[in-house]
């Protein structure tokens, strides 16, 4: 293979793509770090109030001291802050001038993918088996959510997801109204939140 065939095989991404990651990464890193920083709270002091304790079911330390929150045996805010610094890296990279084989943007992808996922089991194990929210959590979700609906649309647009041919034309229009599918997200989630906690929200006025 050619130099110039070897370039041609590279994909580089867009300026907007770019940007997402950046933001996305560092705002989960933020929510990371600040969850690390109340773990090692309670972990000096197991009686603490953190500062992200508003009420009984909006509480990190709630969330924060259950299986679901290490579910690698260590808490799950140092996976965050390890993780959340490669869509940084890369969104520079891309502003940059870098382009990427089509295998590395496939893992990279198939990771965005993992990480939705795992923001959902999240948020369906806090909702419906915890019973409490995380808000440092949550600010690692606002961070995750819309870097995955970028990434992925990109992904299926560029013919790096094997997505059918003949929905390619979607992809394509839908990758500039990714905000879209981000606030369809949220939402659901919103909504999802306030029917759960609909008898508790008295209790916060």
């Amino acid at each position: 293979m050619s130099v110039e065939t070897s370039q041609k095989a590279l994909i580089g991404g867009t300026k907007s793509l770019a940007w997402m990651l950046i933001t996305g990464g560092a705002i989960g890193w933020i929510g990371a770090l600040a969850l690390t920083i109340e773990r090692l709270n309670v972990a000096a002091n197991p009686d603490a109030v953190l500062s992200c304790d508003i009420s009984p079911f909006i509480s990190c330390k709630s969330v924060m001291l259950t299986e679901q929150a290490a579910l690698l045996g260590f808490p799950n805010s140092l996976i965050g802050l390890a993780v959340f610094v490669v869509p940084i890296l890369i969104g520079f990279a891309i502003l940059a001038g870098a382009k990427f084989a089509k295998w590395f943007w496939l893992l990279f992808t198939l990771g965005m993918i993992g990480g939705f996922l795992f923001v959902a089991w999240l948020f369906s194990q806090s909702l419906f088996v915890i019973g409490a929210l995380c808000p440092y959590c949550m600010v690692a979700w606002t961070g995750m959510i819309p870097m995955f609906w970028k990434q992925f649309l990109f992904s299926a647009r560029e013919g790096i997801l094997p997505v059918p041919l003949k929905t390619v034309g979607f992809f394509v229009a839908a990758y500039d109204w990714h905000w879209l599918f981000s606030f369809a997200t949220f939402g659901a989630m919103f909504t999802a939140t306030i029917w759960r906690f609909w008898d508790l929200w008295p209790s916060l006025f």
